[in-house]
């Protein structure tokens, strides 16, 4: 809930206005860095209220596929998902609001990114609101470069290194526990940050806060594409990629919150299920070469580090 002393008061009218900016401007860098592909958009109604903007491109120069969604939920009943989550929510009204977002490149060199977010308020009469902000950005690389995952880690410092020195190495360390997946004891990627249930700088601050993790998604992400999109690969690297891209579906219909919210709210499907990959493939026990380019991806670049300390 909003700490004493805030600033001001939620306003999700001007959270809503800044998600929808991000989302186009999102998409129109991807559209440029494509340069051939361009997201087709279709605006959707929630019957329980609400809606959204689904915007998803595919078949690109560099994007296989790829979402930039907004959404704008409310209700009276918080979905199991959520209530499970914060047990004090139970009686109050909802509206949660966000901006999520997937790219799977073609080239398997380049590596697949997310990020996402979102801001949630409910509310009950003559009780005070209680909201709060959530998002972050993850990198999942088929092909590991060290370069590549500290740019990734610079930005996301950056962005955080104005709210204080401890929300950087707090985020980060939380994004390498979300995206992990128990069942394989194994992370998703490389990670980024993730944050969730953040209020504690006042509305004004957190807000500020979920802009500058919002704004930094495409610093981090385009440098690496242009980096990327010119390797050549051949089809053991897309078999290498399609083969990765299963984790990450097991990771999105197994853990992720924002998936399980989507659906149980009665959320548009198609939507919540753009961030699935166009083609995927499961090998029984499959193994990397010893010392290969793919085994690498496991001994060099997934177990958590520090990828500003080098270690």
């Amino acid at each position: 809930m909003s700490l004493p002393g805030s600033a001001s008061l939620p306003d999700s009218q001007k959270v809503k206005t800044y998600l929808l900016n991000l989302q186009q401007r999102i998409c129109d860098a991807l559209e440029q860095a494509d340069g051939q592909a361009q997201f087709i958009e279709e605006s959707w109604e929630r019957p329980a209220g609400g809606g959204g903007r689904t915007r998803v491109m595919s078949g690109g120069q560099v994007f296989e596929k790829g979402g930039v969604n907004f959404s704008h939920v409310m209700g009276d009943n918080l979905p199991p998902s959520a209530s499970a989550h914060r047990p004090e929510m139970a009686g109050r009204s909802f509206e949660a609001m966000g901006v999520s977002l997937v790219m799977h490149p073609d080239n398997p060199y380049i590596p697949t990114s997310h990020a996402n977010v979102r801001f949630f308020i409910a509310r009950k009469p003559d009780a005070e609101p209680v909201w709060w902000f959530g998002g972050g950005f993850d990198l999942t690389p088929y092909y590991g470069f060290s370069e590549d995952c500290v740019h990734w880690h610079q930005v996301a410092r950056a962005a955080c290194q104005p709210f204080g020195e401890d929300i950087y190495p707090r985020f980060k360390h939380w994004c390498d526990e979300y995206f992990f997946l128990k069942h394989r004891n194994e992370a998703r990627g490389v990670g980024g940050l993730f944050f969730d249930d953040f209020n504690e700088l006042g509305f004004d601050q957190s807000f500020a806060f979920m802009q500058a993790v919002g704004d930094a998604y495409l610093q981090a992400y385009l440098p690496i594409v242009e980096r990327r999109r010119g390797l050549a690969y051949a089809e053991q690297q897309k078999t290498f990629q399609k083969f990765r891209r299963g984790r990450y579906v097991e990771f999105n219909l197994v853990y992720d919150r924002g998936t399980l919210f989507g659906l149980q709210s009665g959320g548009r499907t198609e939507s919540i299920l753009m961030s699935l990959p166009p083609e995927v493939n499961w090998g029984y026990n499959w193994q990397p070469e010893p010392d290969s380019e793919e085994a690498r991806l496991y001994t060099d670049f997934l177990p958590h580090r520090d990828w500003l300390e080098g270690r």
